[in-house]
């Protein structure tokens, strides 16, 4: 049974972390619509939703994937880079104690977001990004390697994540935009481009055999159909305001 473990839009969300946009205004109430709107097309495909309380002092905690990644064989609590983000991080683990998920914390000096790591079969790629350092990296791989997975640390550019620049929209078949990652990191799979026109687009979220992706970038929608993808298309425009996309809101697993 597939579970998502989100969380509620902060009355802060307007003070979200930024690096790479302006500060523009975000309708609040725009914005919890279509988070509401996402956690119901999870629904619609088969997941089951816990959301969890957020509070004023943690304006980017709707963007839970950050604060912790789960394996088949447990949970990693992230120790997110952005100093601010730090108490994210206690209920989330509190959520996944209550499945049973064991868990192994980032311990300082490690840095680690959730968004910079892409999961594929037992490899893992990690993102040596802003928010993510060489410590959290090799903290990982102490952790996963030992449950059979392989770590790989991979460059990113101009963005915020690795799920920025890639993710998983079919086995072995990732959505790329090359100008934020290398392609050649990922060995032989098969890789997918984001129109040139949406350099964003590369954030999908493979839910079962369905790809979400944001309604903002239709041209690459259609490349994904192109190659035979379903895909489920949901308005985050005001989200994306904050720097997040459609992985960043939900962690999904298996129990």
């Amino acid at each position: 049974m597939w579970f998502a473990i989100t969380r509620a839009i902060s009355g802060a969300f307007q003070n979200c972390q930024l690096t790479h946009l302006a500060r523009v205004a975000i309708d609040l109430e725009r914005a919890r619509a279509q988070h509401d709107a996402y956690e119901w097309a999870l629904v619609e495909l088969g997941c089951t939703v816990r959301r969890v309380d957020t509070a004023a002092e943690i304006p980017d905690s709707v963007f839970v994937e950050d604060a912790a990644v789960v394996f088949r064989e447990g949970a990693v609590i992230a120790r997110p880079g952005a100093e601010s983000r730090r108490a994210e991080t206690p209920v989330v683990a509190e959520a996944l104690a209550r499945f049973g998920l064991s868990h192994r914390d980032i311990q300082e000096p490690g840095t680690l977001d959730g968004g910079d790591v892409l999961v594929v079969g037992r490899n893992v790629f990690v993102g040596a990004s802003r928010r993510t350092n060489a410590a959290g990296i090799n903290q990982l791989r102490q952790i996963v390697t030992r449950l059979g997975y392989s770590v790989r640390a991979v460059p990113v550019q101009d963005c915020l994540h690795l799920k920025s620049a890639v993710t998983v929209v079919a086995p072995k078949t990732l959505l790329i935009n090359r100008n934020w990652v290398a392609p050649d990191a990922f060995g032989d799979l098969r890789l997918i481009d984001v129109d040139d026109d949406e350099p964003h687009a590369a954030n999908a979220l493979l839910v079962g055999d369905v790809v979400i992706c944001a309604a903002a970038f239709p041209k690459t929608r259609a490349r994904l159909e192109q190659h035979g993808l379903r895909v489920k298309v949901v308005d985050v425009d005001e989200i994306a305001k904050a720097e997040g996309g459609v992985t960043c809101c939900s962690l999904i697993f298996e129990w």
